[in-house]
């Protein structure tokens, strides 16, 4: 073993205390600073399993939801993630579907085509790291639904396109490295996303022992990370956000609805199948009589003209949804044909989202801790689209024009 030498034990304790004056002077220079963090399919209760012990500490500190967070209508991925950052109804910011037709352009959208993905003109209203950018903050997103294209022809200044191959711990890890740059190039907002609730919960259903391993998992990514906070002394000055875009529910192979047994489809387009979502587009002739055939012509399925949807989905006024519109039952899952009938029941899928926003499974989980919120306080339920006021007005940001409204949140904050 080396020696240590006077000299050696000196030069390493004037680095040690370099390196504490450092985290000191970046602790105290930080200005207002929010980690947004989406766990994808992190169903309410969730938190109460045991494999969530840093996410329960997190809530224990701050502010809880313990009934979860209303999603937007449908619950799914693209339009929720992105309500939540823009505080609008997908009605208002146009990712209305994971996969959608827009009758105007005649283009299609669908989330593994990378080229409509980064095409910033699907996307209507104003993230919150445009408002901070616009406003000369700093953003950096370790993906986030809408952060690879450029929206109002801008970028967060640090943003990464998805890559289900970066590990949880690195995201975690480059994340805190933007914290650890100078006053002028740190961000004030970091979203990161992790997706292993929601493909456990696909692939092995909401109450499997896949799912525990995968609480387990994004557990451990927020223990890290507060970690990796504590290290910097800046735990105590930083606001986590911990959320997800829905819930899950358990499914059947017995629960299925065969949309080509209740109506003839020759030329229909059904631009989503196997899903809760029913989205149809007959010729402009046929619109009438193929929703006359749909009504009622099963009981775990409604069907609505768009233009009278229930008024609470907020789900009629953008060209992109489609002229018929339909959700199975929770729990329930409607196919096209025989054919889509067969590929389901091949993928085994044990859980799904996209059912109604007000149903208990779909509901999603909310912690939030920091100097900003209040400390040991669980709140009701609220929609999800008031998180983009919330947040902007932790940054001291102006928010853009939007649907939600500070006063629904305004009680998380500590006075």
């Amino acid at each position: 073993m080396m020696k240590r030498t006077p000299l050696m034990l000196a030069l390493l304790a004037l680095f040690l205390s370099t390196m504490v004056l450092s985290a000191l002077t970046a602790a105290d220079d930080l200005e207002p600073t929010v980690i947004l963090i989406s766990l994808d399919g992190f169903r309410w209760d969730y938190l109460q399993r045991p494999q969530a012990a840093s996410l329960q500490r997190l809530a224990a500190e701050g502010v809880s939801v313990p009934r979860g967070i209303i999603p937007a209508f449908p619950t799914k991925t693209f339009p929720n993630h992105y309500s939540i950052v823009t505080g609008l109804h997908p009605q208002s910011h146009g990712i209305v579907a994971n996969t959608m037709y827009d009758p105007q352009w005649d283009a299609w959208f669908r989330i593994a085509d990378r080229e409509a993905v980064e095409d910033g003109r699907w996307w209507g209203g104003e993230p919150i790291w445009v408002t901070a950018e616009r406003q000369g903050q700093i953003a950096g997103t370790f993906f986030w639904v809408g952060s690879e294209a450029p929206i109002g022809d801008r970028r967060p200044t640090y943003w990464r396109r998805f890559d289900a191959g970066v590990s949880g711990e690195k995201r975690i890890d480059v994340a805190l490295g933007w914290l650890d740059e100078p006053l002028d190039q740190r961000p004030t907002l970091i979203t990161l996303y992790f997706e292993n609730t929601d493909n456990a919960g696909h692939n092995d259903g909401p109450e499997s022992a896949g799912i525990a391993a995968a609480i387990a998992k994004v557990d451990g990514y927020l223990r890290r990370l507060r970690s990796g906070l504590e290290a910097r002394g800046i735990f105590e000055k930083v606001n986590l956000v911990v959320t997800a875009d829905h819930g899950m529910s358990a499914l059947s192979n017995e629960r299925t609805i065969v949309l080509s047994d209740l109506v003839e489809l020759t030329d229909v387009d059904i631009v989503q199948t196997t899903t809760p979502v029913l989205a149809i587009r007959p010729p402009p002739q046929r619109i009438q009589q193929v929703y006359e055939a749909l009504r009622g012509a099963h009981p775990k399925l409604d069907v609505y003209p768009r233009d009278e949807t229930p008024e609470r989905w907020h789900f009629r006024r953008h060209r992109r949804i489609a002229p018929i519109i339909g959700l199975v039952a929770d729990g329930w899952t409607v196919v096209a044909d025989q054919a889509a009938l067969g590929r389901f029941v091949s993928r085994q899928l044990q859980g799904n989202h996209g059912f109604d926003n007000r149903a208990e499974s779909m509901q999603a989980v909310f912690v939030a801790r920091g100097p900003a919120f209040r400390s040991g306080v669980e709140v009701e339920p609220f929609e999800n689209i008031h998180l983009y006021e919330l947040i902007a007005e932790i940054l001291e940001l102006d928010p853009a024009p939007n649907d939600g409204s500070l006063a629904a949140v305004q009680h998380l904050l500590a006075e």
